[in-house]
């Protein structure tokens, strides 16, 4: 999760432990309304503001039985578990995504919510693969915030200086990262300084745009093994791409994405491979008090596997919505979270809050012409997805649809990139806690992507 908070604001030490320690809501708030608390991570000001006007007041002007309070808290993966742990916590459960939501679920921390699925026809609104992937053993544990897929940020000046266009295949991208690295810029930025889960962007793309979204499909059905060549090829082909500079070069362990953003927008590289929800880093530094928002460009990371179809998509989330086991008010949890699910919802939080909000409907009924700044093409880049999706044109990020150990696991990708282990080696301890969580019943049931 600390992947989508690492520009830092201000929690008190205090605030933290106070979150930590703290029961779940009974009561409390004004006017005899019932409160109800969702802890979010640290975001900027700007952004916070946003979720108080959108969320926190559209939701309680929405009802008069519910107060709902957000805290941002910069520890929020910690202090969540912490409490959980002591069956204390927030109402609403926010989490990195489904793989956590279900890690917690097999422990019994979380509420089934599918009644409320049903109440509310949350399975008829939400694509298919977002809302199985909130799924255990047939209930659902979670719904992601949002949908995102793992692309190219580019800079349409830093390219004019090298002479270059936008790539339009990956032969020309290599191309223009290697003009970029021999003119002494950086081929492209990106890393995981804070945060090694930044790495399962990588692998899932590499096993995305290499094997095929179809294969990581059967090697989740156990039909194959994770050391099937097409997977020990993705894998070794991530190496070979970190090993080439491609992933912000040495700087990786020590750039996070805020800070390759910014070397993006001061014409440091021409390019920053990530996730679609990369956009909320990108207003910081391409809006109009900068002027140079029409510099910044977005799309699909060129289909590698010239027998997978282009553009060819890494579908995953933001994050993960839970209501905990432990409140006493899981219908007002269910009530904030259907709030969330809505096209209305949408559309107002991202006219501020490009990146994070792209709701996972199935009628994701946003005009990009009805957006400004970064805002537009974000709106785009989703729909697009969205197309693609249904189209059956993607493979899966491994922190969405992987069961948790699983993902782990494969989070260790860099000791293949930093040769302390061969492909082959990485895949076979994937492949064992893989064994033991589908012996467990851990895998979602899964989408099957066409290719």
């Amino acid at each position: 999760m600390k992947r989508k908070r690492l520009a830092i604001t201000a929690v008190s030490i205090a605030a933290a432990i106070a979150l930590t320690v703290s029961g779940c809501s009974a009561g409390g708030a004004s006017g005899g309304k019932q409160k109800l608390e969702l802890w979010f991570w640290g975001a900027p000001p700007a952004q916070q503001q946003t979720m108080q006007d959108v969320l926190v007041d559209g939701f309680n002007a929405s009802q008069d039985k519910y107060e709902l309070v957000v805290n941002f808290d910069n520890a929020v993966d910690k202090n969540i578990q912490v409490a959980l742990s002591a069956n204390k916590g927030p109402d609403i459960v926010y989490g990195s995504g489904p793989a956590f939501a279900s890690a917690y679920a097999a422990q019994g921390k979380l509420a089934d919510m599918t009644p409320y699925a049903e109440k509310y026809g949350w399975k008829d609104r939400i694509l298919d693969s977002m809302y199985e992937s909130g799924t255990v053993d047939g209930k659902l544990y979670s719904l992601p915030n949002s949908i995102e897929d793992i692309g190219v940020f580019y800079n349409t000046k830093v390219l004019a200086t090298l002479g270059v266009g936008v790539p339009t295949n990956y032969d020309e991208f290599v191309d223009d990262m290697n003009k970029a690295a021999a003119a002494g810029l950086y081929s492209s930025v990106t890393g995981n300084q804070g945060w090694k889960p930044v790495n399962q962007n990588y692998v899932s793309l590499f096993m995305s745009q290499v094997a095929g979204g179809k294969t990581m499909y059967d090697a989740l059905q156990g039909t194959i093994p994770w050391t099937d060549p097409s997977l020990v090829k993705a894998v070794q082909d991530s190496s070979d791409f970190y090993n080439a500079g491609y992933l912000g070069g040495k700087d990786y362990s020590t750039l996070n994405f805020d800070q390759s953003m910014k070397l993006l927008s001061q014409d440091k590289s021409p390019f920053f491979i990530g996730p679609s929800l990369a956009f909320q880093f990108a207003s910081n530094y391409f809006n109009d008090a900068t002027g140079n928002t029409a510099d910044l460009g977005y799309m699909p990371f060129p289909t590698i596997n010239k027998d997978l179809p282009t553009p060819y998509y890494t579908l995953g989330t933001t994050a993960s919505l839970s209501i905990n086991a432990s409140s006493p008010n899981k219908d007002g949890a269910a009530a904030v979270i259907d709030y969330m699910m809505t096209d209305s919802f949408a559309k107002e939080m991202n006219k501020t809050w490009p990146g994070y909000w792209a709701v996972p409907l199935k009628n994701f009924d946003l005009n990009a012409d009805d957006y400004t700044g970064l805002s537009k093409p974000f709106v785009t880049a989703i729909k697009d997805t969205i197309a693609g999706v249904n189209s059956g044109n993607y493979g899966y990020f491994v922190g969405t649809f992987f069961p948790p150990a699983t993902a782990a696991a494969l989070t260790d990708i860099d000791s293949v990139w930093l040769g302390n282990e061969t492909a082959e080696q990485f895949l076979a301890n994937v492949q064992k806690a893989f064994d033991d969580e589908k012996a467990k019943g851990l895998v979602p049931p899964l989408p099957v992507p066409t290719n």
